[in-house]
């Protein structure tokens, strides 16, 4: 299935509420197969619990029912999308496409852990909302993209929200967790200043997008935090937030201290592209059906990128006993797991055997685009399909031909910096340096266009040819309709479910290898210190909820002066605060007069102080 390039939300999010001001969630992300279902009763009637996850998901579709069932004093989820998400594309789906009892079928015969595991037997009643709101994201997914999920291919999640700290979306800001206050004023070579991008080393799209997560949504558990601190251990805990950051697991001990483990490990990551999660997940999606229209030319671009996808997988595939290498001999609990799970797993070898009998072993994943493009055309394996042979041997004459042309231009016409590159756009082309043109450039040369120091350029000789290597590539570009590409495909999406755990994997090693141990080995030893988490002594405790008050700005969106947006604010950290919670006040009061200022603030600290927060 298609899906954005870049850094940019994946996520699809269906909303529905009841009466009784619960609040179901379901987050599909389509470039890593998974899929996040939370179920809370909403404590804000301005909705900030909806707003901190939709802030978390930052999604590109909000799915919502017709019907708004707002409790007394809420506005409903539908009319909180038009009023503070108008730049996202909503979604009206008919009220019955919003089934629990779908849902919950749905969510046992797609997610890739047993239902037991996720314990859905035992709180499907309590859950009851989210997966209704899981099965409209799931219809209109297969609705929209014209695709089918593979069953047994989804990570799903449950109530993933209250496993985690909950940092609301005037905290994110203040804090500057993820861009710097007053970014837009001062550009994004500002940005820096945040927390998330100074931390943001990662290489590929997945293990950047898994960095954000856990910076928005810690976790909590102390067990689980230790742990994790136990792999970053002595000279680590990058603040408190960074200490309850998900998966930051023990490996500073190992990656610290054995040069052979972390370097093993960055070699290990450098041979995946940045949207390697994506193609790893492409399997999870298969077409409703295969028609005639699919086999048209004009779907040559969708069969690349599946055989693209193949070839990645199989790159992947071939560096995995480098990892098992690397982690042979790995202490934490975290790397000795993923050793286990991946690196010993049989399957991965099974599927690696089913693609090497149709796919060449010579072939790599490549980035220049007409490496990438032939690879592509020469992946299958000669013998297999006669007339596909016959195509190949058309394309290399013609391709040869072209070679040919551009060495002739360069000694008839005495042009020895000629080149001849390669884009997907418009296929092969002249490039000729000014520096080389005596005067007026040969009659020959047509569609000339000034491209810098260069002259970027054709010939009617090389466009003749140029459509002969385009028809050979078009059809060599629907391999994947050949019984054996379908066949190895269908195989590989029988254990499409060690795939999704290679991509989380792969993206796990990635923040933590090339973002925290990254961000720690290049400062002075004695720039973190561990946290102690505990209950009996005046450490660092975790915390539920960060709560903000800070600066002196009105709201003109919601007709808010200064202090009434600072009274909201307050309000809100006082009615949701509980003793576990973090909470930063600066400058509240300063909209008023002194006197009141100083008894808004006095009141304020004995209400927080008698709470222990």
């Amino acid at each position: 299935m298609e899906d954005d390039a870049g850094e940019q939300s994946s996520f699809v999010t269906g909303l529905i509420q009841n009466r009784a001001k619960e609040v179901g969630v379901a987050a599909f992300d389509l470039r890593s197969a998974a899929l996040h279902l939370s179920q809370y009763i909403e404590t804000s009637s301005s909705y900030q619990n909806t707003k901190t996850l939709l802030h978390f998901y930052d999604p590109t579709v909000i799915i919502v029912s017709p019907n708004k069932l707002a409790p007394d004093g809420m506005v409903g989820v539908s009319e909180l999308i038009d009023r503070f998400y108008p730049s996202v594309r909503k979604v009206v789906m008919a009220r019955g496409c919003f089934d629990d009892t779908k849902g919950a079928v749905m969510i046992k015969n797609l997610a890739a852990k047993e239902p037991s595991a996720l314990s859905l037997d035992t709180y499907y009643k309590q859950y009851y909302l989210c997966l209704a709101a899981a099965a409209a994201i799931i219809k209109w997914i297969e609705a929209e993209k014209g695709v089918i999920v593979t069953n047994h291919s989804l990570s799903v999640t449950f109530n993933g929200s209250f496993d985690h700290m909950n940092i609301d979306a005037t905290s994110v800001r203040n804090l500057e967790i993820i861009e710097p206050l007053h970014s837009a004023l001062w550009g994004t070579s500002n940005k820096k200043r945040s927390l998330f991008h100074m931390l943001k080393t990662t290489k590929t799209i997945g293990g950047t997008r898994l960095l954000r997560a856990n910076l928005l949504q810690p976790l909590k558990d102390i067990e689980t935090i230790n742990t994790r601190l136990d792999c970053l251990t002595k000279t680590t805990g990058i603040m408190v937030l960074i200490a309850q950051v998900e998966f930051l697991n023990q490996l500073d001990d190992e990656l610290m201290t054995n040069e052979q483990l972390f370097f093993g490990l960055s070699q290990f990551l450098r041979k995946f592209p940045k949207e390697t999660d994506r193609v790893l997940c492409h399997f999870c999606f298969k077409p409703k059906k295969v028609t005639s229209k699919v086999l048209d030319v004009d779907n040559a671009k969708k069969s690349q990128t599946l055989i693209s996808s193949i070839i990645l997988l199989k790159t992947a595939l071939d560096a995995l006993p480098l990892l098992a290498k690397v982690l042979k001999d790995a202490q934490s609990f975290l790397l000795a797991n993923i050793y286990r799970s991946v690196c010993e797993n049989e399957k991965y070898a099974s599927i690696r055997k089913r693609i090497g009998e149709v796919i060449d072993e010579d072939v790599l994943h490549a980035r220049v685009p007409f490496v990438a493009r032939t690879q592509q055309c020469f992946a299958i394996k000669g013998g297999i399909d006669g007339l596909l042979d016959i195509a190949r041997r058309s394309f290399c004459d013609t391709s040869e031909a072209v070679h040919n042309l551009a060495n002739k231009y360069r000694e008839e016409l005495k042009l020895p910096n000629l080149k001849l590159p390669f884009n997907n756009r418009q296929g092969f082309y002249l490039s000729i340096p000014h520096k080389d043109i005596q005067g007026k450039l040969p009659s020959t040369f047509i569609q000339v266009v000034k491209h810098g120091n260069n002259i970027h350029c054709s010939t009617l000789e090389l466009a003749s040819l140029l459509d002969d290597v385009l028809i050979n590539v078009g059809e060599n570009g629907q391999l994947q309709h050949l019984a054996a590409v379908f066949a190895l495909v269908d195989a590989i999406r029988e254990d499409v479910s060690v795939l999704t755990l290679l991509a989380e994997v792969l993206c796990l090693l990635d923040m933590i290898v090339n973002s925290f141990a990254h961000t720690i080995s290049t400062k002075p030893v004695d720039r973190y210190t561990r946290p102690h988490f505990t209950a009996h002594f005046s450490t660092i405790r975790v915390v539920d909820r960060i709560f903000t008050r800070m600066g002196t700005v009105d709201n003109l969106e919601s007709n808010s002066s200064t202090f009434m947006t600072e009274m909201k604010e307050t309000a809100f950290v006082m009615q949701n605060v509980s003793e576990r919670s973090l909470i930063v006040m600066d400058e509240l009061g300063r909209a008023t007069s002194s006197s009141d200022g100083f008894a808004i603030a006095w009141s304020c600290c004995e209400h927080l102080l008698s709470l222990k927060a």
